[in-house]
Protein backbone atom coordinates (compact mmCIF):
# COMPACT_ATOMS: atom_id res chain seq x y z
CA UNK A 1 0.00 0.00 0.00
CA UNK A 2 1.81 3.14 -1.42
CA UNK A 3 1.21 6.31 0.54
CA UNK A 4 -0.52 8.36 -2.34
CA UNK A 5 -2.31 5.78 -4.17
CA UNK A 6 -4.63 2.93 -3.83
CA UNK A 7 -5.66 0.08 -5.83
CA UNK A 8 -9.19 -0.47 -5.12
CA UNK A 9 -11.58 -3.23 -6.23
CA UNK A 10 -14.81 -2.88 -5.88
CA UNK A 11 -17.76 -5.71 -5.92
CA UNK A 12 -20.88 -5.62 -6.56
CA UNK A 13 -24.42 -7.25 -6.85
CA UNK A 14 -25.07 -4.71 -10.01
CA UNK A 15 -23.83 -1.70 -12.01
CA UNK A 16 -23.20 1.60 -10.10
CA UNK A 17 -24.18 3.67 -13.04
CA UNK A 18 -26.28 5.49 -14.13
CA UNK A 19 -27.62 5.03 -10.81
CA UNK A 20 -31.56 4.75 -10.16
CA UNK A 21 -31.72 3.88 -6.74
CA UNK A 22 -29.82 4.36 -3.47
CA UNK A 23 -27.72 1.65 -3.44
CA UNK A 24 -26.28 2.42 -6.87
CA UNK A 25 -25.50 5.78 -5.57
CA UNK A 26 -24.04 4.92 -2.94
CA UNK A 27 -21.25 2.47 -4.50
CA UNK A 28 -21.17 5.63 -7.62
CA UNK A 29 -20.43 7.61 -5.11
CA UNK A 30 -17.45 5.85 -3.16
CA UNK A 31 -16.06 5.09 -6.54
CA UNK A 32 -15.98 8.70 -8.01
CA UNK A 33 -14.55 10.39 -4.97
CA UNK A 34 -11.83 7.48 -4.68
CA UNK A 35 -11.09 7.60 -8.49
CA UNK A 36 -9.85 11.10 -8.22
CA UNK A 37 -6.77 9.94 -6.65
CA UNK A 38 -6.24 6.62 -6.31
CA UNK A 39 -7.08 3.86 -9.33
CA UNK A 40 -10.75 2.54 -8.56
CA UNK A 41 -11.90 -0.93 -10.59
CA UNK A 42 -15.13 -2.79 -10.74
CA UNK A 43 -16.27 -6.39 -11.16
CA UNK A 44 -19.94 -6.33 -11.05
CA UNK A 45 -23.12 -8.40 -11.96
CA UNK A 46 -25.22 -7.36 -13.96
CA UNK A 47 -28.62 -8.53 -14.93
CA UNK A 48 -30.83 -8.03 -17.98
CA UNK A 49 -33.05 -5.06 -16.25
CA UNK A 50 -29.70 -2.91 -16.66
CA UNK A 51 -28.18 -1.58 -19.80
CA UNK A 52 -24.71 -3.28 -20.01
CA UNK A 53 -22.82 -1.42 -22.78
CA UNK A 54 -24.42 1.93 -20.88
CA UNK A 55 -22.95 0.51 -17.51
CA UNK A 56 -19.50 -0.01 -18.67
CA UNK A 57 -19.60 3.17 -20.40
CA UNK A 58 -20.64 5.25 -17.35
CA UNK A 59 -18.60 3.50 -14.84
CA UNK A 60 -14.94 3.57 -17.06
CA UNK A 61 -15.57 7.42 -16.10
CA UNK A 62 -14.22 6.94 -12.81
CA UNK A 63 -12.94 3.34 -13.23
CA UNK A 64 -9.39 1.98 -15.40
CA UNK A 65 -10.95 -1.07 -15.14
CA UNK A 66 -14.77 -2.72 -15.76
CA UNK A 67 -15.86 -6.34 -15.45
CA UNK A 68 -19.70 -7.17 -15.88
CA UNK A 69 -20.66 -10.44 -15.24
CA UNK A 70 -24.23 -11.45 -16.98
CA UNK A 71 -26.02 -12.81 -14.05
CA UNK A 72 -28.64 -15.79 -13.67
CA UNK A 73 -31.80 -15.41 -14.31
CA UNK A 74 -34.46 -14.36 -11.67
CA UNK A 75 -37.29 -15.47 -13.55
CA UNK A 76 -39.89 -16.90 -11.33
CA UNK A 77 -39.20 -21.03 -11.48
CA UNK A 78 -35.58 -20.13 -10.78
CA UNK A 79 -36.24 -17.82 -8.09
CA UNK A 80 -38.69 -20.25 -6.55
CA UNK A 81 -36.08 -23.09 -6.81
CA UNK A 82 -33.72 -21.50 -4.98
CA UNK A 83 -36.10 -20.44 -2.06
CA UNK A 84 -36.77 -24.33 -2.24
CA UNK A 85 -33.04 -24.95 -1.61
CA UNK A 86 -32.58 -21.99 0.93
CA UNK A 87 -35.29 -23.72 3.05
CA UNK A 88 -33.29 -27.26 3.29
CA UNK A 89 -30.23 -25.52 4.11
CA UNK A 90 -28.70 -22.95 6.87
CA UNK A 91 -27.74 -20.69 4.23
CA UNK A 92 -30.14 -18.17 3.68
CA UNK A 93 -31.70 -17.33 0.32
CA UNK A 94 -29.35 -14.68 -1.04
CA UNK A 95 -26.47 -16.71 -0.32
CA UNK A 96 -28.00 -19.17 -2.45
CA UNK A 97 -28.82 -16.22 -4.96
CA UNK A 98 -25.76 -15.04 -5.51
CA UNK A 99 -23.71 -17.86 -5.51
CA UNK A 100 -22.51 -17.66 -8.96
CA UNK A 101 -19.54 -19.32 -10.61
CA UNK A 102 -19.47 -17.13 -13.28
CA UNK A 103 -18.34 -14.00 -10.86
CA UNK A 104 -15.96 -16.98 -9.37
CA UNK A 105 -14.32 -16.57 -12.82
CA UNK A 106 -14.02 -12.97 -13.18
CA UNK A 107 -13.02 -12.45 -10.04
CA UNK A 108 -10.07 -15.33 -9.72
CA UNK A 109 -8.73 -13.34 -13.53
CA UNK A 110 -8.82 -10.02 -12.30
CA UNK A 111 -7.87 -10.57 -9.09
CA UNK A 112 -4.96 -13.36 -10.30
CA UNK A 113 -3.57 -10.54 -12.55
CA UNK A 114 -3.34 -7.28 -10.82
CA UNK A 115 -2.85 -6.72 -7.44
CA UNK A 116 -5.44 -4.67 -5.36
CA UNK A 117 -4.84 -2.97 -1.95
CA UNK A 118 -8.02 -2.95 -0.59
CA UNK A 119 -11.72 -5.40 -2.10
CA UNK A 120 -14.31 -3.68 -1.18
CA UNK A 121 -17.46 -5.88 -1.29
CA UNK A 122 -20.74 -4.24 -1.34
CA UNK A 123 -22.76 -7.05 0.55
CA UNK A 124 -22.10 -9.79 3.08
CA UNK A 125 -23.30 -12.20 0.59
CA UNK A 126 -20.01 -11.76 -1.53
CA UNK A 127 -17.76 -13.13 0.65
CA UNK A 128 -18.19 -16.22 -0.20
CA UNK A 129 -16.43 -15.41 -3.49
CA UNK A 130 -12.74 -16.00 -3.34
CA UNK A 131 -11.52 -12.32 -2.97
CA UNK A 132 -8.27 -12.76 -0.76
CA UNK A 133 -6.10 -13.60 -4.03
CA UNK A 134 -3.05 -11.71 -5.56
CA UNK A 135 -0.41 -12.14 -8.58
CA UNK A 136 1.77 -14.32 -7.52
CA UNK A 137 3.97 -13.18 -4.57
CA UNK A 138 2.17 -10.04 -4.14
CA UNK A 139 0.46 -9.66 -0.92
CA UNK A 140 -3.38 -10.68 -0.59
CA UNK A 141 -6.04 -7.30 -0.57
CA UNK A 142 -7.18 -5.85 2.07
CA UNK A 143 -11.29 -7.22 2.56
CA UNK A 144 -13.48 -4.29 3.91
CA UNK A 145 -17.11 -5.38 3.79
CA UNK A 146 -19.48 -2.66 3.43
CA UNK A 147 -22.59 -2.56 4.71
CA UNK A 148 -25.36 -0.89 2.90
CA UNK A 149 -27.45 -1.58 6.04
CA UNK A 150 -27.95 -4.52 8.83
CA UNK A 151 -29.20 -6.87 6.19
CA UNK A 152 -31.01 -9.65 8.78
CA UNK A 153 -32.35 -6.23 10.85
CA UNK A 154 -33.96 -5.00 7.86
CA UNK A 155 -35.08 -8.51 7.10
CA UNK A 156 -36.71 -9.28 10.23
CA UNK A 157 -37.98 -5.53 9.58
CA UNK A 158 -39.60 -7.24 6.45
CA UNK A 159 -41.48 -9.95 8.26
CA UNK A 160 -42.94 -7.94 10.72
CA UNK A 161 -44.64 -5.56 7.78
CA UNK A 162 -45.42 -8.33 5.61
CA UNK A 163 -48.34 -10.38 5.11
CA UNK A 164 -48.69 -13.93 3.88
CA UNK A 165 -45.87 -15.93 1.57
CA UNK A 166 -43.94 -12.89 1.82
CA UNK A 167 -43.96 -13.24 5.78
CA UNK A 168 -43.38 -16.80 5.90
CA UNK A 169 -40.11 -16.00 3.85
CA UNK A 170 -38.93 -13.54 5.82
CA UNK A 171 -39.65 -15.28 9.05
CA UNK A 172 -37.67 -18.65 7.99
CA UNK A 173 -35.38 -16.88 6.43
CA UNK A 174 -34.10 -13.54 8.08
CA UNK A 175 -31.93 -15.57 11.12
CA UNK A 176 -30.13 -17.02 7.79
CA UNK A 177 -29.32 -14.18 6.96
CA UNK A 178 -28.19 -13.19 10.49
CA UNK A 179 -25.86 -16.39 10.40
CA UNK A 180 -24.59 -15.46 6.88
CA UNK A 181 -23.78 -11.83 7.76
CA UNK A 182 -21.64 -12.41 10.77
CA UNK A 183 -19.74 -15.06 8.98
CA UNK A 184 -18.93 -12.16 6.45
CA UNK A 185 -18.27 -9.57 9.45
CA UNK A 186 -15.52 -12.40 10.91
CA UNK A 187 -14.26 -12.95 8.03
CA UNK A 188 -13.63 -9.54 5.74
CA UNK A 189 -10.41 -7.10 7.47
CA UNK A 190 -13.00 -4.50 8.18
CA UNK A 191 -16.85 -3.89 8.39
CA UNK A 192 -17.97 -0.39 7.09
CA UNK A 193 -21.51 0.56 8.42
CA UNK A 194 -23.61 3.85 7.36
CA UNK A 195 -25.06 4.94 10.40
CA UNK A 196 -23.47 4.38 14.14
CA UNK A 197 -26.50 2.50 15.16
CA UNK A 198 -25.82 0.01 12.49
CA UNK A 199 -22.17 -0.05 13.68
CA UNK A 200 -23.32 -0.91 17.63
CA UNK A 201 -25.75 -3.74 16.95
CA UNK A 202 -22.95 -5.67 15.22
CA UNK A 203 -20.61 -4.56 17.85
CA UNK A 204 -23.04 -6.30 20.18
CA UNK A 205 -23.26 -9.39 18.03
CA UNK A 206 -19.47 -9.65 17.11
CA UNK A 207 -17.78 -7.93 19.30
CA UNK A 208 -14.21 -8.92 17.71
CA UNK A 209 -15.72 -6.66 15.36
CA UNK A 210 -13.44 -4.22 13.60
CA UNK A 211 -15.35 -1.76 11.94
CA UNK A 212 -15.83 2.28 11.19
CA UNK A 213 -19.04 4.74 10.04
CA UNK A 214 -18.95 5.13 6.77
CA UNK A 215 -22.01 7.11 6.29
CA UNK A 216 -23.99 7.70 3.09
CA UNK A 217 -23.78 10.83 1.55
CA UNK A 218 -24.71 12.89 -1.49
CA UNK A 219 -22.96 15.11 -4.52
CA UNK A 220 -23.77 18.84 -2.45
CA UNK A 221 -22.63 20.32 -6.40
CA UNK A 222 -25.14 17.80 -8.19
CA UNK A 223 -27.70 18.02 -6.21
CA UNK A 224 -27.99 22.17 -5.26
CA UNK A 225 -31.74 23.59 -6.01
CA UNK A 226 -31.25 26.91 -8.05
CA UNK A 227 -31.99 30.06 -6.43
CA UNK A 228 -34.87 31.18 -9.02
CA UNK A 229 -36.45 27.64 -9.35
CA UNK A 230 -39.96 27.58 -8.66
CA UNK A 231 -41.80 25.31 -5.84
CA UNK A 232 -45.17 24.66 -5.41
CA UNK A 233 -45.73 24.44 -1.65
CA UNK A 234 -48.67 22.46 -1.70
CA UNK A 235 -47.03 19.56 -3.58
CA UNK A 236 -45.84 16.95 -1.51
CA UNK A 237 -43.33 14.51 -3.34
CA UNK A 238 -41.99 10.76 -2.37
CA UNK A 239 -39.46 9.35 -4.18
CA UNK A 240 -37.80 5.97 -4.73
CA UNK A 241 -37.65 2.47 -6.23
CA UNK A 242 -41.21 1.49 -5.89
CA UNK A 243 -41.02 -2.55 -6.47
CA UNK A 244 -38.63 -2.14 -2.97
CA UNK A 245 -40.21 -3.55 -0.16
CA UNK A 246 -39.63 -0.91 2.27
CA UNK A 247 -40.66 1.44 -0.44
CA UNK A 248 -43.76 -0.72 -1.01
CA UNK A 249 -44.73 -0.62 2.36
CA UNK A 250 -43.93 3.50 3.10
CA UNK A 251 -46.00 4.27 -0.12
CA UNK A 252 -49.16 2.05 0.88
CA UNK A 253 -48.95 3.75 4.55
CA UNK A 254 -48.97 7.18 2.34
CA UNK A 255 -51.58 6.86 0.13
CA UNK A 256 -53.94 4.79 2.62
CA UNK A 257 -53.91 6.06 5.91
CA UNK A 258 -51.54 9.82 5.60
CA UNK A 259 -52.77 10.85 2.02
CA UNK A 260 -56.49 11.36 2.91
CA UNK A 261 -55.89 13.21 5.90
CA UNK A 262 -53.86 15.19 4.31
CA UNK A 263 -55.87 15.74 0.91
CA UNK A 264 -59.26 16.66 3.58
CA UNK A 265 -57.28 19.66 5.74
CA UNK A 266 -55.24 20.99 2.46
CA UNK A 267 -57.82 21.33 -0.74
CA UNK A 268 -54.92 22.23 -2.97
CA UNK A 269 -52.40 19.56 -2.05
CA UNK A 270 -51.05 17.45 -4.16
CA UNK A 271 -48.63 14.56 -4.59
CA UNK A 272 -45.92 13.46 -6.54
CA UNK A 273 -44.98 9.71 -6.46
CA UNK A 274 -41.98 9.87 -8.19
CA UNK A 275 -39.61 6.55 -9.05
CA UNK A 276 -39.32 3.05 -11.20
CA UNK A 277 -41.26 -0.25 -11.51
CA UNK A 278 -44.69 1.46 -9.54
CA UNK A 279 -46.39 -1.11 -8.69
CA UNK A 280 -50.57 -1.84 -9.72
CA UNK A 281 -51.52 -1.24 -6.30
CA UNK A 282 -49.81 2.66 -6.55
CA UNK A 283 -51.09 2.63 -9.72
CA UNK A 284 -54.73 2.38 -9.15
CA UNK A 285 -54.49 5.73 -7.07
CA UNK A 286 -53.71 8.05 -9.70
CA UNK A 287 -55.82 10.85 -10.32
CA UNK A 288 -56.50 14.94 -10.18
CA UNK A 289 -54.58 15.37 -6.78
CA UNK A 290 -51.84 12.12 -7.09
CA UNK A 291 -49.40 11.13 -10.03
CA UNK A 292 -47.67 8.58 -10.28
CA UNK A 293 -44.79 9.52 -12.71
CA UNK A 294 -42.43 6.50 -12.59
CA UNK A 295 -39.02 6.49 -13.20
CA UNK A 296 -37.34 10.03 -14.33
CA UNK A 297 -34.70 11.27 -16.22
CA UNK A 298 -33.18 13.28 -13.45
CA UNK A 299 -35.02 13.46 -10.11
CA UNK A 300 -33.76 17.18 -8.98
CA UNK A 301 -36.42 17.64 -11.35
CA UNK A 302 -39.50 16.65 -9.46
CA UNK A 303 -37.40 17.79 -6.19
CA UNK A 304 -37.64 21.33 -6.83
CA UNK A 305 -40.62 21.96 -7.41
CA UNK A 306 -41.88 19.72 -4.51
CA UNK A 307 -43.06 22.01 -1.00
CA UNK A 308 -42.49 19.04 1.13
CA UNK A 309 -40.62 15.58 0.40
CA UNK A 310 -41.99 13.01 2.55
CA UNK A 311 -40.61 9.57 3.61
CA UNK A 312 -43.14 7.84 5.57
CA UNK A 313 -41.15 4.75 5.69
CA UNK A 314 -42.12 1.88 8.14
CA UNK A 315 -39.15 -1.01 7.25
CA UNK A 316 -35.66 0.07 6.69
CA UNK A 317 -31.96 -0.34 7.49
CA UNK A 318 -29.00 1.71 7.11
CA UNK A 319 -29.57 5.32 6.36
CA UNK A 320 -31.99 6.59 3.31
CA UNK A 321 -29.77 8.59 0.48
CA UNK A 322 -33.65 9.61 -0.50
CA UNK A 323 -33.53 12.21 2.72
CA UNK A 324 -29.86 13.27 2.20
CA UNK A 325 -30.30 14.03 -1.54
CA UNK A 326 -33.51 16.21 -0.41
CA UNK A 327 -31.74 18.11 2.26
CA UNK A 328 -29.07 18.77 -0.20
CA UNK A 329 -32.16 20.51 -2.76
CA UNK A 330 -32.95 22.63 -0.02
CA UNK A 331 -36.36 21.11 0.58
CA UNK A 332 -38.43 19.89 3.56
CA UNK A 333 -38.44 16.88 4.69
CA UNK A 334 -41.19 15.04 6.94
CA UNK A 335 -40.38 11.55 8.01
CA UNK A 336 -41.03 8.79 9.50
CA UNK A 337 -38.36 7.79 12.61
CA UNK A 338 -37.32 4.85 10.82
CA UNK A 339 -36.91 7.30 7.95
CA UNK A 340 -34.56 9.28 9.31
CA UNK A 341 -32.74 6.29 11.48
CA UNK A 342 -29.15 6.95 11.40
CA UNK A 343 -28.86 10.70 9.93
CA UNK A 344 -27.49 13.10 12.26
CA UNK A 345 -30.42 15.21 12.32
CA UNK A 346 -32.06 17.28 14.51
CA UNK A 347 -35.95 17.48 14.67
CA UNK A 348 -37.79 20.61 13.82
CA UNK A 349 -34.32 22.20 12.87
CA UNK A 350 -33.65 20.16 9.91
CA UNK A 351 -36.54 18.17 9.33
CA UNK A 352 -39.58 16.68 10.46
CA UNK A 353 -40.10 13.65 12.54
CA UNK A 354 -43.31 12.00 12.91
CA UNK A 355 -44.74 8.59 13.60
CA UNK A 356 -48.24 7.64 13.14
CA UNK A 357 -50.75 8.76 10.26
CA UNK A 358 -52.41 11.49 11.96
CA UNK A 359 -49.45 12.95 13.15
CA UNK A 360 -47.42 12.10 9.73
CA UNK A 361 -50.32 14.21 7.99
CA UNK A 362 -50.60 17.13 10.71
CA UNK A 363 -46.12 17.72 10.01
CA UNK A 364 -46.86 17.85 6.50
CA UNK A 365 -49.55 19.89 6.54
CA UNK A 366 -47.49 22.51 8.98
CA UNK A 367 -44.93 22.80 6.73
CA UNK A 368 -47.54 23.26 3.35
CA UNK A 369 -49.16 26.15 5.34
CA UNK A 370 -46.20 27.73 7.16
CA UNK A 371 -44.07 28.91 4.46
CA UNK A 372 -41.13 30.38 7.16
CA UNK A 373 -40.74 26.66 8.41
CA UNK A 374 -40.40 25.32 5.03
CA UNK A 375 -37.82 27.42 4.73
CA UNK A 376 -35.84 27.07 7.88
CA UNK A 377 -36.09 23.08 7.48
CA UNK A 378 -34.64 23.52 3.45
CA UNK A 379 -31.88 25.52 5.10
CA UNK A 380 -30.87 23.60 8.11
CA UNK A 381 -31.57 20.20 5.94
CA UNK A 382 -28.44 21.94 3.36
CA UNK A 383 -26.45 23.05 6.05
CA UNK A 384 -25.88 19.63 7.42
CA UNK A 385 -25.55 17.58 4.26
CA UNK A 386 -22.64 20.35 3.60
CA UNK A 387 -21.10 19.56 6.82
CA UNK A 388 -21.59 15.95 6.84
CA UNK A 389 -22.34 14.02 4.19
CA UNK A 390 -20.57 15.68 1.34
CA UNK A 391 -19.22 12.21 -0.66
CA UNK A 392 -15.66 14.33 -0.56
CA UNK A 393 -15.70 14.17 3.38
CA UNK A 394 -17.08 10.48 2.94
CA UNK A 395 -14.79 9.25 0.74
CA UNK A 396 -11.64 11.01 3.05
CA UNK A 397 -13.32 8.78 5.82
CA UNK A 398 -13.30 5.59 4.26
CA UNK A 399 -9.66 6.14 2.93
CA UNK A 400 -8.77 6.77 6.41
CA UNK A 401 -10.24 3.84 7.32
CA UNK A 402 -8.30 1.58 4.96
CA UNK A 403 -5.44 3.03 5.61
CA UNK A 404 -5.50 2.13 9.44
CA UNK A 405 -6.36 -1.50 8.12
CA UNK A 406 -3.21 -1.54 5.94
CA UNK A 407 -1.06 0.10 9.55
CA UNK A 408 -2.70 -2.27 11.71
CA UNK A 409 -1.73 -5.50 9.45
CA UNK A 410 -4.44 -7.52 7.74
CA UNK A 411 -4.47 -11.61 8.59
CA UNK A 412 -4.61 -14.23 5.85
CA UNK A 413 -7.74 -14.61 7.20
CA UNK A 414 -9.26 -12.78 10.31
CA UNK A 415 -9.68 -14.92 13.88
CA UNK A 416 -12.65 -16.27 13.87
CA UNK A 417 -13.96 -16.66 9.72
CA UNK A 418 -15.71 -19.80 9.00
CA UNK A 419 -13.05 -22.02 7.53
CA UNK A 420 -15.12 -22.68 4.07
CA UNK A 421 -15.28 -18.60 3.69
CA UNK A 422 -12.80 -17.98 0.76
CA UNK A 423 -12.84 -20.82 -0.52
CA UNK A 424 -15.66 -22.77 -2.45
Amino acid sequence: MTPERLDVLFVSLFPSSPPTFGAQRRIEGLMRVLGRRHRVAAVSLVSPEFDAGLAEREMRRWCDEVVLVPARSDRSPVKRLLQLRALASRRSYEHHAFSDPALDRALAQVLGARRFDVVCLEAPFLVQHGVRRAPPGAPPPIVIVDQHNVEHQLARRSRDASRGLRRLHHAMNWRKIRADELDAWRCADGVAFTSVDDAEQARALVPEIVSAVIPNGVDVDHFRRRPDAPADRSRAVFFGTLNYFPNQDGVRFLLSEIWPRIAGAVPEARLDVVGPHPTAEVLAHRGPRIDVTGPVDDVRVPLERAGVVVVPLRVGGGTRLKILEAMAMSRPVVSTTIGAEGIAATDGRDLLIADGPAAFARAVQRVMEDPGLATRLGEGGRALVERRYSWVAVGAELERFVRSLGRAGAPELRPGAPAGAEAR
